[in-house]
């Protein structure tokens, strides 16, 4: 500082005697400015960065609609692939079942033609296939032909005149003529009879000789097997099928030996060891369980005939006054019969799932069935017997998984708690 500096500010505190004042206002005014400068820089530098943010954000949810973009992309394009890999092969049953529905029709015609007699089967398969696909497809075809039922000869196996007693005609049993360790032995190998076998010829021969037929037309299981065997493998096969099939309730035939036999109030039961019910110890305590928990409320009548016309094992629990066994009267040609008679005076049938399961609700009896292995059996046919049970406004059935019926007991506890 100059001396003249120096001078003039002694003077300027001579003749403004406030200037201390004024000079400490002044530095308080210089320091809030700085002070506001600060934080105009501060919050400029968060703008700043909430933009930056902002941005960054923005190009995260661009990111993330583009890598969703993509995820459905390629979904797509796997369910593209998926079509296009399965189109030769989704093409080549719809050409099979084509075929087989053009070499249907003149079939079906010859069966009208004259007064020829028509031997409808034999039918060696399946109690479920013959239940749900054979006898409806036979009623579809007979209708359509207008066959009348005083040609009609069906063959069939067990006895099961009942559930062709719709049609008419005559019916003749495979075992009347055989016995069962022969039937077995001979059909074994061909389940599916999807053409005419050696056992199929040698059993029409039979059926013509002792009935006398002359030149019979024949419908065998041969034709509805190449039909249907295309629409089972493939997606939507329940309407497809409904085009080849009528159904009807089955009554059972007067058995009056049995009228003394029965209870006045029971349950059928029958289970057997299958692919979707093995032979295992938990499968047997599960049956045996079962069985008891039920003849413990409950009157029990068992369905087992006692011998063996299949690949399928019976399981037998040990006598009790509440459990029946009416085997004795279960001859291999009748068999069938009786116990299509003992399901239709029921409250209910319970046992393995399967063809037995399909014959109680086709006799307006409610059926709970049981499965082990979901694996060992096709779903779609318990998907169209579920289906044709509602259309006919029949009693259901009920597919159970054993592990699942712990769950169903506690259910059925808690609702008769419920109602005491």
């Amino acid at each position: 500082m100059s001396l003249f500096d120096a001078i003039g500010r002694a003077l300027h505190r001579v003749v403004h005697p406030q200037y201390a004042q004024e000079s400490e206002r002044l530095d308080a005014i210089a320091k809030a400015l700085r002070a506001r400068d600060a934080d105009a820089d501060r919050v400029q530098s968060q703008i700043g960065g909430l933009a930056e943010k902002v941005s960054r954000l923005a190009l995260d949810k661009d990111v993330r609609g583009l890598h969703r973009d993509l995820v459905e992309l390629r979904a797509a394009s796997t369910r593209q692939h998926r079509m296009l890999s399965q189109a030769p092969r989704f093409a080549a049953w719809n050409e099979a079942q084509r075929t087989a529905a053009r070499r249907l029709r003149p079939r079906i015609r010859r069966l009208a033609e004259g007064p020829r007699p028509v031997l409808v089967g034999p039918w060696s398969g399946e109690v479920g296939f013959e239940l749900l696909y054979w006898i409806p497809f036979v009623t579809w075809a007979l209708g359509e032909a207008g066959v009348t039922p005083d040609r009609l000869v069906i063959v069939s196996r067990g006895g099961p005149r009942s559930w062709y007693a719709h049609l008419g005609g005559r019916y003749v049993d495979l075992l009347s003529s055989m016995s069962t360790e022969d039937f077995r032995s001979r059909t074994e190998a061909q389940k599916k009879q999807r053409e005419v076998g050696a056992f199929d010829r040698d059993a029409l021969r039979r059926v013509v000789a002792a009935a006398n037929l002359d030149r019979p037309a024949v419908l065998h299981p041969g034709l509805m097997y190449r039909l249907f065997r295309p629409l089972w493998k493939q997606e939507p096969r329940v309407p497809r099928i409904d085009d080849y099939t009528r159904y009807e309730r089955v009554h059972a035939s007067p058995t009056p030996e049995l009228c003394s036999r029965l209870p006045s109030e029971y349950v059928a039961v029958r289970f057997y060891f299958s692919s979707s019910f093995p032979d295992t110890r938990d499968n047997r305590a599960f049956a045996e369980s079962t069985i008891r928990g039920l003849a413990a409320s409950t009157h029990v009548v068992l369905l087992g005939p006692g011998f063996r016309v299949d690949d399928h094992r019976d399981f037998a629990p040990g006598a009790s006054s509440r459990i029946h066994v009416v085997n004795d009267l279960m001859t291999p040609d009748r068999n069938l019969d009786v116990q299509t008679a003992v399901i239709a005076g029921a409250r209910a049938f319970v046992g393995t799932y399967g063809g037995y399961a399909y014959l109680a609700p086709f006799c307006n009896v409610p059926a709970i069935a049981f499965y082990a292995n979901r694996d060992g059996f096709h779903h779609y046919h318990l998907e169209l017997a579920d289906r044709v049970f509602r259309r006919m406004n029949t009693a259901s059935l009920v597919a159970l998984d054993v592990r699942d019926a712990a769950l169903l007991r506690t259910a059925l506890s808690a609702a008769q708690n419920l109602h005491a």
